[in-house]
């Protein structure tokens, strides 16, 4: 086994991925999916901070969203039509998984590829970080349990049986997903904030800021307090919010919210070198008010932030626009995009 300094809860080193020494079933079972956030044989184009940045529109994220809600709904539809009979909870609640699974794998997989293609932030001065030698067995746990908790409160909370996929109200889909977004972030800013600037909080949230230049898996690399508050708190105070609304969120909107969350996780972990947002309906609204996360608003409130920080939102910059928190963007700044040049996300 390797040996590790003094502080070993802090380490990044990240040593594991060409010393197999290291290796137990949690190594293994993280690299067989190949979710890393780059191949080690392939090279990382690098730019200075003054070269253009690619686009990545809307719709190219819209699609990959909507590709991965609509499936899934739509072969569960097919089973009802050919069997006369809806899943049960159990059932949906594994084929649900799966399907965000899926999604998520995907989302991994096309990230690892524009990061291959167009580089990374920063990446003239830093490379991303890696799963450290210390956190493997973190990292795939929360991976999996939160995956699976976050599935287990969207079908104990919502799913009925006597409703499918072809009776839900698809006028409101849109519009929900969009709110469900804002309130989310809107609960998600205060606490996030909050871990920051709380003494007593913050010792919940440093380990998620050992990471400097994060990548996609290091999204939960956090504190167990952190990530049940990420998984299950902040999702579960939205639902239950909007159902005080008065909104229709049901089973499947409510999954379909789920999917666009998820992704947003992923790509604003990413720090792909990109002009892309947090995809969802009202993206394009929130752009009027110059109130739309990119990829680089997290990245910079990891790599400038750190007790104090800023951009505190995660799948939009309303919240750190109305109460002032917004940082000034350096490679996704207004002049320094590339409309002409568009990239594409690889679907599958």
């Amino acid at each position: 086994m390797a040996s590790y300094p003094p502080n070993l809860k802090d380490s990044m080193k990240s040593t594991w991925r060409v010393d197999r020494s290291q290796w137990t079933i949690y190594h293994r079972m993280l690299d067989s999916g190949g979710l890393h956030h780059i191949d080690l044989d392939r090279e990382i184009p690098k730019f200075p901070k003054s070269a253009k940045v690619p686009y990545l529109s809307d719709w190219q994220l819209n699609r990959f969203i909507i590709f991965y809600t609509v499936v899934p709904l739509s072969l569960h539809e097919l089973y009802v039509r050919l069997t006369g009979s809806n899943f049960g909870p159990v059932v949906a609640f594994f084929f649900y998984y799966q399907a965000n699974k899926t999604m998520m794998t995907q989302a991994l997989h096309s990230m690892k590829e524009l990061g291959h293609t167009i580089g990374f932030l920063d990446g003239d001065k830093h490379d991303r970080d890696g799963v450290p030698d210390v956190g493997v067995k973190k990292t795939f746990l929360v991976l999996t349990i939160g995956g699976l908790a976050r599935m287990f409160a969207l079908v104990y909370l919502s799913y009925n049986i006597d409703t499918s996929p072809a009776m839900l109200d698809w006028r409101w889909i849109i519009p929900i997903v969009g709110l469900y977004a804002i309130i989310l972030d809107f609960w998600f800013y205060w606490y996030h904030r909050a871990m920051h600037d709380v003494h007593g909080l913050w010792k919940y949230h440093r380990t998620h800021h050992l990471t400097k230049h994060p990548n996609m898996l290091l999204a939960g690399y956090a504190d167990i307090e952190q990530d049940i508050m990420d998984t299950l708190g902040i999702p579960l105070i939205t639902f239950f919010s909007m159902r005080l609304m008065g909104v229709p969120i049901d089973f499947y909107t409510w999954f379909a919210c789920q999917q666009t969350i998820n992704f947003s996780e992923v790509s604003g972990h990413s720090g792909v070198r990109m002009y892309a947002s947090a995809p969802g309906p009202f993206t394009w609204i929130l752009r009027i008010f110059d109130a739309e996360l990119v990829v680089e608003d997290h990245d910079l409130h990891h790599r400038i932030g750190y007790r104090k920080s800023h951009n505190y939102g995660k799948q939009t910059r309303l919240w750190d626009r109305v109460f002032g928190t917004s940082l000034p963007r350096i490679e996704s700044a207004p002049g320094n995009i590339d409309y002409n040049q568009k990239i594409k996300l690889a679907l599958y």
